[in-house]
C-alpha cells in the first residue's frame, strides 16, 4: 500500500532553500528519521526512496531530501566550507523538529552514512544512526582527486568536502558517536569494500549490530535489497527508540486522521489495521484508498463471510470457501434511500437446501441486522485539540 508523501522544502543555515519529500506513515507514527542519500544519487534515487517508503510502512516517518546542490535543492553541489553536509542534516533535523516531528534516527547511504555520522553528535534528539555502505574514509573511494567511483561511474563529491572526509580523524569520531549503530554492508560492494564496515565497527563503543545485505551492489539498485535493509532497520530501530507501541491500545474501535495530502486522504485505524480512506479523483479525492461507502459496504461482506464460516464449521459442512459481494447505492426514495446489495458465492458439496439455510443464515449476521435496524449515535460535539490550540 503506498504511503502519503508530500513535499518539504526547507531554508539551510546558508540562506539556500533545500527541497525534500516527507514519507508520512498511514498508521500510528511511531518516531521519525532522516535518509541521508548517496552522494551520487539524491533524494529519488532508488534506494532512497524504497527505504523511506519502507520505513514509512513500518510506523516511522522519513525525510529524504537533496544536499545543497543536488536534485531540487539550491546551490552549488562543492561546498562553499567545509562541512556543508552535515550542515545540511543539522538544518534538516531542525526543520522538522519546528512541525513537531524531530528525528530521532538517522540512516545514511555510502557518503551519506559518513554524513549521519558526523552529524548525530550534534543533534541530541536522534537516539540511533544506520548505514548503508558507508566508507571508513574518503580513500576507499576516491579513484581521481575529488570524484567517487559508483559502478563505473566516476562523480564529483566536491574538493572540500573530499579533504575534510579525508582529513577527519573517522575513528575518533565513530567513538565518541554514543548511540547505537546499525552497519548494512555488501560483502560483495565493489565501490565501498565490506573492510568499511568491519574498521566502523571495531571503532564504535556503543551498542552495535552488522547485518550482511548479501549479494545486493552498493546502490542497492534491487527492489528486494532495498526492502530488506529497511526491514532490518525497522526492526532493529524498535529497540532503541522512543516510538509509540505499533498497536498502541485505543478505547475507540477506530480513528481517522488528515494526512494531509489532497482533499480529503485520511490514516485509518480500525482494531490493530491501519490504511488509507480516501475520494475518487472525480469528486476532489486522490483515489488512494476506500471510500466511506466502501468501508460500510466492506463491514457488511466480511460479517456475512465470517457468520457463514463459523455457520458451515458448526454443522461440519464441506464448505470449502466462502466469497461474498457487497454493492452500496443510494435509491433516494422512502425513508430508507440507501440499499446494500450482497452476492454470495459458496464452493464445496454443497446441495440446494444447504444453500437456502446459508442464505437464510446470511441475513442474521451482526453487521446485517445493525444496519436494517438502524443505529442510536452518542454525539458529545467538537473538541479543540490541544496541539491545536
Amino acid at each position: 500500500m503506498p504511503m502519503p508523501t508530500r513535499p518539504f522544502e526547507f531554508t539551510a543555515r546558508s540562506g539556500l532553500r533545500l527541497a525534500g519529500r516527507l514519507e508520512v506513515p498511514a498508521a500510528t507514527v511511531r518516531g521519525w528519521a532522516i535518509f541521508a542519500h548517496c552522494f551520487a544519487c539524491g533524494k529519488d534515487s532508488h534506494a532512497a526512496v524504497r527505504i523511506a517508503r519502507r520505513l514509512a510502512g513500518a510506523g516511522i516517518g522519513v525525510l529524504r531530501f537533496d544536499f545543497t546542490g543536488l536534485g531540487g535543492s539550491e546551490g552549488d553541489f562543492e561546498p562553499a566550507e567545509k562541512g556543508r553536509d552535515v550542515a545540511d542534516l543539522l538544518d534538516a533535523a531542525a526543520a522538522m523538529a519546528v512541525q513537531g516531528m524531530a528525528p530521532s534516527l538517522l540512516v545514511g547511504h555510502s557518503l551519506g552514512g559518513s554524513a549521519v555520522l558526523a552529524a548525530a553528535g550534534s543533534l541530541p534528539m536522534v537516539e540511533a544512526v544506520a548505514t548503508i555502505g558507508a566508507p571508513f574514509d574518503i580513500s576507499r573511494m576516491s579513484a581521481d582527486g575529488d570524484t567517487v567511483s559508483i559502478e563505473d561511474k566516476a562523480f564529483t563529491v566536491g574538493r572540500h568536502l573530499a579533504e575534510e572526509l579525508r582529513l577527519q580523524d573517522q575513528g575518533k569520531r565513530i567513538a565518541e558517536l554514543g548511540r547505537p549503530l546499525l552497519l548494512l554492508h555488501s560483502p560483495t560492494d565493489r565501490v565501498v569494500p565490506v573492510a568499511s564496515a568491519t574498521r566502523i565497527y571495531l571503532s564504535a563503543q556503543n551498542p552495535k549490530s552488522f547485518i550482511a545485505l548479501d549479494g545486493a551492489d552498493h546502490l542497492l539498485t534491487q527492489e528486494k535489497d532495498a526492502e530488506f535493509a529497511a526491514d532490518m532497520i525497522a526492526t532493529w530501530a524498535g529497540r532503541y527508540l522512543r516510538m509509540a507501541p505499533a498497536d498502541a491500545a485505543s478505547s475507540y474501535d477506530a480513528e481517522a486522521s488528515e494526512t494531509g495530502l489532497g482533499k480529503f486522504q485520511l490514516a485509518m485505524r480500525a482494531g490493530k489495521a491501519h490504511f488509507l480512506a480516501d475520494e475518487p479523483a472525480e469528486v476532489g479525492g486522490m483515489g488512494s484508498g476506500a471510500t466511506p461507502y466502501n468501508l460500510l459496504s466492506a463491514a457488511l461482506a466480511a460479517c456475512t463471510t465470517m457468520t457463514l464460516r463459523l455457520y458451515a464449521a458448526r454443522k461440519n459442512w464441506p464448505v470449502r470457501h466462502i466469497h461474498t459481494f457487497v454493492k452500496h447505492h443510494k435509491t433516494g426514495q422512502g425513508d430508507r434511500p440507501d440499499t446494500f446489495s450482497r452476492r454470495i458465492e459458496v464452493t464445496g458439496e454443497v446441495d440446494a437446501a444447504q444453500l437456502e439455510e446459508l442464505q437464510q443464515v446470511a441475513e442474521r449476521c451482526p453487521v446485517h441486522r445493525t444496519l436494517e435496524a438502524g443505529s442510536q449515535f452518542n454525539l458529545p460535539g467538537v473538541e479543540l485539540s490541544p496541539e491545536q490550540d
